[in-house]
């Protein structure tokens, strides 16, 4: 009887469970985050970072011999975890470094491309892990980040004028000869998908601006309304989903024969076998240069566009660098092509109307499907698929990325990001470029606070 009390006063006095980690607003978090804002923009924005993603798996399975189920399986996993993580269209890529030293050069086989992802998400985990990564985030000007941004959606927009003008041979990473004018791949159908996003697209986001607009022409109420509804109905189309499956219905019409092939069930998942050459070729010729790009691009880019695009969303530097390190460590034992996420896929998901994590979700849960349903033999329609259309698509993502730099207001922030850019270009390196901005950066601030000094210097003087 008299220990009822006791256990009463206890329990009072122990500390309840915090509602945020309770498993119900776990679940609504998800739920949220998961979210379709509009079906038809979450489904297109889905679409948006097809151009980067295709080209990359396409040329590592030809000249490699990457297991395409399998990393189907695993990026499709990756893609429905991180849109229920963080809400946003976080974008899953190759790792760009690691996949062009691999198309490169032959002997870079599974086993070293594996290595060289491991050893670069082992480092991104310790560096997310540590909080070195979220300092980092802190201390790298805006101006040079914006300069990456700008390189890098330049660089992607270059690739893709040229995956629209000439032929490509993947598995050699080599242009073959001018694209014909006409044709299922040819320059006017390439063309005609270009005019057909910037007539219904336009440069952006920009409805509520046309819309407002609409309201201030002086028209009769029921057109303005009427107006207004063209112009919502206009917007609402799917543009990167109906072109990209133009593009899947044209593939199949090049190879028909492709279908035949289709072995339905998933690819057999091996675990990867490592030698000391494959660890030691994996660090040097894959992680050294993919680390710099995967901390300046993967995570403190994609946290400043998050952050640009969606202000309310908590997308911080210390948990993106840890999934990405989580999701290689996994992933890259069994074969999965390394990967990470990228602003510029943020961007081109966003260009197209993804907003939510549902985006990247949807997305992920069509990779799985394909790869437990056809595993690696979808390779036979993806080397029919038209290039120059796939070349569009990316071309839209890297001007959407390259717009976040017109936010420098300055003339010194505006150096900054130039010098950045120009040397990121040129050098084919963000490392180098990253390292340029940050030297004129500093060099700047010293001029500044020379200034301020000698000004206030001289007043002193004038006054005594």
């Amino acid at each position: 009887m008299e220990s009822q009390p006791h256990n009463s006063a206890a329990a009072a006095a122990a500390p309840s469970p915090s509602p945020s980690s309770s498993p119900s607003h776990l679940a609504q978090k998800i739920r949220r985050n998961l979210a379709f804002p509009s079906k038809w923009g979450e489904l297109n924005g889905a679409m948006g970072d097809l151009g980067t993603y295709i080209p990359i798996i396409l040329a590592l399975t030809l000249s490699q011999n990457l297991d395409l189920g399998t990393t189907l399986i695993f990026t499709g996993i990756y893609n429905s975890l991180t849109g229920a993580l963080y809400g946003v269209p976080m974008p899953v890529q190759p790792m760009k470094s690691i996949a062009a030293v691999a198309i490169s050069n032959h002997a870079f086989a599974i086993p070293e491309i594996m290595a060289a992802g491991i050893l670069t998400s082992a480092a991104l985990l310790l560096l997310g892990a540590t909080g070195l990564m979220h300092l980092a985030y802190k201390l790298i000007p805006t101006a040079v980040v914006r300069g990456i941004q700008l390189a890098q959606g330049l660089s992607f927009a270059m690739t893709a004028v040229k995956y629209i003008k000439t032929k490509q041979n993947f598995a050699k990473s080599k242009s073959a000869g001018d694209r014909p004018w006409l044709g299922l791949d040819g320059l006017i159908l390439a063309l005609a998908c270009a005019c057909f996003i910037l007539l219904i697209n336009g440069s952006g986001d920009e409805t509520e601006t046309e819309t407002n607009q609409i309201d201030d022409i002086e028209i009769d109420r029921p057109n303005r309304k009427r107006s207004r509804k063209i112009l919502k109905f206009i917007a609402s189309i799917p543009t990167a989903f109906l072109i990209f499956l133009l593009g899947l219905i044209l593939a199949i019409a090049r190879g028909p024969q492709a279908i035949n092939h289709f072995k339905f069930g998933p690819s057999k998942i091996n675990v990867i076998k490592f030698s000391k050459h494959s660890w030691k070729e994996g660090f040097i010729k894959g992680t050294i240069p993919q680390l710099p790009l995967s901390i300046l691009n993967s995570v403190i880019a994609v946290c400043k566009l998050s952050t640009d695009l969606f202000p309310e969303k908590d997308v911080s530097a210390t948990s993106v660098s840890i999934t990405v390190g989580l999701m290689n460590l996994i992933g890259c034992w069994f074969g999965a092509m390394p990967c990470c996420h990228g602003a510029g896929g943020l961007a081109g998901q966003y260009k197209f109307g993804g907003r939510s994590g549902g985006c990247v979700a949807l997305l992920g849960a069509a990779k799985l499907v394909l790869g437990l349903a056809l595993g690696g033999s979808l390779v036979k329609v993806l080397v029919q698929f038209p290039v120059g259309v796939l070349g569009v698509l990316l071309l839209f993502a890297g001007i959407e990325l390259a717009m976040c730099a017109r936010d420098m207001s300055t003339k010194s922030e505006a150096l900054v990001m130039l010098v950045c850019t120009a040397v990121s270009l040129v050098g084919s390196s963000a490392a180098l470029g990253f390292l340029c901005g940050m030297v004129v950066h500093l060099l700047l601030r010293v001029r500044r606070a020379g200034e301020a000094k000698s000004w206030s210097q001289f007043w002193f003087d004038r006054n005594v």
